[in-house]
């Protein structure tokens, strides 16, 4: 297997394939990924929720990206994108994705809001981790998952550096299995070809996003 058809392999595990529906709220996962939050907009547009909730500070990854924040850069671009101010929440302290749903739970309790269900966005590779995580930490919201359409060598083309898309690739299916040790998400299955393309992956390198 080359390096491509391993990632392949992974890109295809953490896609969910969730037929879209009308909920009562979005959240948008910061990340390095604008768009996440041009997608965000896009459902906004189509009716499907009426409130987005844009959540992260930084990471190590996207503070150079997004110095002000990950969710204040979300929100200027869907403003951009004709996603007016009433529309929009800011949580601007997660700093992983259970705090994602944990702050922003928080946020809206505040606010006296509380959606029963969510439209979770997030980038593409991070699907299945998000709604896992969205299950453990918010077990009462029903969660839908989406990100925007587009195949791992757009992937990487969209963002231009394939060596962090791909060690950022082996970083979140590592996390599925890790992070539910943990406790911060619900186990998922991981298929045999799964593990060895990841650790294939692992063995040429591809170990910088690693916990």
């Amino acid at each position: 297997m080359t390096v491509m058809e391993d990632a392949q392999v992974l890109w295809d595990y953490h896609q969910l394939h969730h037929e879209p529906r009308d909920t009562d709220i979005a959240i948008g996962l910061g990340s390095h990924d604008i768009g996440v939050a041009e997608h965000a907009a896009e459902l906004w547009h189509e009716g499907r929720f009426p409130l987005i909730v844009f959540s992260g500070a930084n990471a190590p990854t996207t503070v150079g990206v997004f110095p002000r924040g990950e969710a204040v850069h979300y929100t200027a671009r869907a403003r951009e994108l004709g996603v007016p101010d009433d529309a929009i929440l800011t949580e601007t302290r997660a700093t992983n994705t259970g705090e994602n749903f944990t702050f922003t739970r928080e946020l809206l309790d505040r606010l006296e809001v509380r959606p029963a269900s969510a439209t979770i966005i997030s980038r593409p590779y991070q699907q299945r981790r998000a709604i896992a995580t969205s299950r453990k930490v918010w077990p009462s919201l029903d969660v839908v998952g989406s990100a925007r359409a587009q195949s791992l060598e757009e992937y990487i083309s969209s963002v231009g550096d394939e060596e962090r898309v791909l060690n950022m690739l082996v970083g979140d299916t590592q996390r599925i299995w890790v992070y539910a040790e943990a406790g911060f998400a619900e186990r998922q299955h991981v298929s045999q070809s799964v593990l060895e393309a990841y650790r294939r992956l692992v063995d040429r390198g591809y170990k910088s996003r690693l916990v």
